[in-house]
Parts: structure tokens; sequence; C-alpha cells
């Protein structure tokens, strides 16, 4: 497997588990994890979820060889199942990131309500280099959080940043030791079993409802376009290069 799952003590933990790939995301992975999260919102003994990765590596992001060979043809498709399912969670999603968070790796973070991150973390969204446009309603939530200068060095730019730069632009909410971030995330998500669900789900659907619908036509809008990207000829050198180990030459584009 390579989602592991296990419930204990009112949480049900995701556990990206493919540390031979860096935790490089397939299709079949984001569907055990959208079924992970429906599951989570039919069992009311869940009072919370947790996401968490491998010492030293969050996620990598998508895994390119899968990718391309499964793309995303609809809105049905598994990674976006994901998506709706994070985004619709009326439970809390805390996030233990555990090392480097690329890619969708980062932009999951923006729809968790607590995200702890180790200090060895380095997170980035290099879409624009890969020819592709940001996903998961980044464009929208980084510059919210970010300011418009920022959320351009991050996503025009794909520039790297540190856990202590996602604290202070608000993705995340803590810098923890290496060793102690999944310890640390538990035990705040094992709080929930102290508190009452019902006003849990209704303060929660009240603190993202003035935006989720908004947050849903930009997942669309950028899915659209990110289809688009990805069969177009830049993406294709940037894929090209990518498994051939050379940088990727965009002279040739207009």
């Amino acid at each position: 497997m390579t989602i592991r799952t296990a419930t204990l003590n009112g949480v049900i933990t995701l556990e990206i588990a493919r540390p031979e790939k860096k935790n490089a995301l397939t299709q079949a992975m984001y569907q055990a994890m959208a079924d992970a999260i429906d599951a989570a919102q039919a069992d009311a003994a869940v009072r919370a979820i947790l996401i968490t990765g491998q010492p030293g590596i969050f996620t990598s992001g998508n895994d390119i060889e899968d990718f391309m060979q499964r793309p995303p043809q609809s809105e049905d498709s598994a990674v976006f199942r994901f998506m709706k399912a994070l985004v619709g969670s009326d439970k809390p999603v805390v996030a233990a990131v555990t090392g480097a968070a690329v890619g969708i790796g980062t932009t999951l973070l923006l729809h968790c309500d607590f995200v702890y991150v180790s200090d060895e973390a380095r997170l980035a969204m290099p879409f624009v280099g890969l020819g592709l446009v940001p996903e998961f309603a980044s464009s929208l939530l980084v510059p919210q959080l970010m300011g418009g200068r920022r959320a351009a060095e991050k996503l025009l730019l794909g520039d790297p940043f540190t856990g202590s730069d996602a604290v202070e632009c608000g993705i995340a909410n803590a810098v923890l030791p290496a060793g102690e971030v999944v310890n640390h995330a538990r035990r705040v998500a094992e709080r929930f079993n102290g508190l009452p669900p019902g006003a849990v789900r209704d303060s929660k659907r009240l603190m993202r409802g003035p935006q989720r619908e908004l947050i849903l036509k930009t997942i669309t809008e950028e899915a659209q376009l990110f289809g688009q990207r990805l069969r177009s000829p830049e993406a294709m050198e940037a894929f090209q290069a990518f498994f051939q180990k050379r940088q990727p030459d965009f002279s040739k584009f207009a």
C-alpha cells in the first residue's frame, strides 16, 4: 500500500508511504485518500483527520510518469475527487509536514485547518516551470495569504520556501523539530475528542462558507487550463527535460 490508513482514538491518519519514490502521488493514491476522507465523513467515531508523510518527505507531488500515462480527463478523475473531498470535509483536518512538500504537497495544505511543519520542510509550487498553471485554488488562496508580490515569487517563479516562511505567510501554524511534528499534530487532532462535534462542524462551515463556492469555481477553472497546458509544447519540453535530466529550453516559445 502507498496510502496507509488507520483510526486510533478518534483520529484517522492518512499516511503517504512511498518513500522510494519520494512519496510521489499516483492516481490510485489520490483515489485512496479521497475514499478515506469520505469514509471519515460518514464515521461518527472519527473526530479529526491527520495527513502525514515519511521522515524527511511529505510528498514530491505528482508522479510524473503516472500522470502522463493517466492524465486527469475530467473532474471525475481521482485527483479532483481528492480535492473536492478535502475541501468538503466538515471534520477538522490536521497536516504534519515531515519534510519536502512540492506541488500539490503544498497546495493541499491550503485546505487543512491546522498545519505543522518540520524544521527540515521545504515547500514549493513549481507549476509554471513545468509549463503548467497553479492548481487546487492556489491561484486564489496564495495571493490572499501572501499578497500579490510574494505570491508571484512562489507561483510564477516557483521559489521554494522554508517552514518558517510558511508560518510567517499563514500557510502553517508552527515549525517543530522533525522528530516532534507528527506527535504534536496528533495531539492537536485528538483534542477534538473533547469538543462537541456539531459545534465544530458548524463553526468550520461558517469559517469556510463565504468562500467555499469561489474555491470550487477556481479549482474548476484551474483544472480546465491545467488540462490544456498539460498538452502544450511547453509542458512537453518540461517533462522531456525532466526525464532526460536536463534543463528545459523555452527559448523557442513566444
